[in-house]
């Protein structure tokens, strides 16, 4: 869903940025509290308030989490797609740095060897432009940040994302109540408006509790292997639906992390199959 998420987004366009993240953080809220009364999840939620240290790294996280909404946002109604696919190509990276520096999570060759080709990537946009791609930096790092302090907290996927959109909830009504443009009041817009003002809910959350549900159940740095499909799809609809341009250093920078990618991939893979044989052979 995040790859085909500006394809939403574009049609919120008449919307300001912040006001499109005020409607994901309130409507995923709403949408949460039906979810995890469903599941019967309100124990955990409880469990979680009652819990300092949980509330203050979950706070931070939800700081980070609107930040990066916040400037997908913006960046995807203000023609840098392939600014945040780049972004999302990176993450994959930035977290297998974030893996070995936090979680003590050791870097194979091929893992040092992708890293490096990414900085080199990056360090090619700098020079030809002669400014870092921030949008980029900012989308990878703050998600991959974001993940490493879920990973922090023993709070399963649902609970943690409600009690997350919940602390965020009185700055979007703040905004909603003083700052919301004149599409705020949904009684004066139209219907197919106000449905995709709704959906911003679904939209959110799916993918998000998919995330968080995997960060906590396999290792960090392998996250990366599965969060190649959104960019590629960001980067698809970028160039070949909305046109957005694909200079010469900026084929080079994606080059460079494409290859990198598949190096991850090719470790990744190794590394299964090595470690099933393992099992395998400690069964027998």
């Amino acid at each position: 869903m995040w790859g085909i998420a500006p394809v939403y987004f574009k049609q919120l366009i008449v919307l300001p940025a912040a006001e499109i993240l005020m409607h994901r953080v309130i409507w995923s809220a709403l949408l949460l509290i039906g979810l995890i009364a469903a599941l019967k999840q309100w124990p955990k939620v409880i469990a979680a308030f009652n819990n300092k240290r949980v509330m203050q790294i979950l706070f931070v996280a939800g700081l980070l989490l609107g930040a990066n909404w916040l400037l997908f946002i913006w960046a995807i109604n203000n023609d840098h797609i392939l600014d945040a696919s780049l972004g999302y190509y990176i993450n994959p990276l930035i977290n297998i740095f974030l893996g070995r520096l936090f979680l003590g999570e050791r870097l194979r060759t091929l893992q040092r060897v992708a890293v490096g080709l990414a900085v080199v990537g990056v360090a090619v946009l700098v020079f030809s432009y002669g400014h870092v791609p921030w949008i980029a930096l900012v989308l990878a790092g703050s998600f991959s940040v974001y993940g490493l302090l879920r990973k922090q907290v023993a709070v399963d996927s649902l609970p943690g994302l409600f009690i997350e959109t919940l602390m965020l909830s009185p700055f979007a009504i703040v905004y909603w109540i003083f700052f919301g443009s004149q599409y705020s009041n949904l009684f004066n817009n139209d219907t197919s408006l106000n449905l995709l003002i709704l959906a911003a809910g679904i939209v959110t959350t799916a993918p998000l509790l998919c995330f968080t549900a995997a960060a906590r159940r396999i290792m960090y740095s392998t996250l990366g292997f599965f969060q190649y499909i959104g960019p590629t799809l960001m980067f698809i609809l970028a160039v070949y639906l909305y046109g957005e341009p694909l200079e010469e250093a900026r084929l080079v920078t994606f080059g460079f992390v494409w290859f990198a990618l598949l190096l991850f991939s090719a470790d990744s893979l190794v590394n299964y199959r090595q470690q099933r044989k393992i099992r395998k052979l400690a069964v027998e």
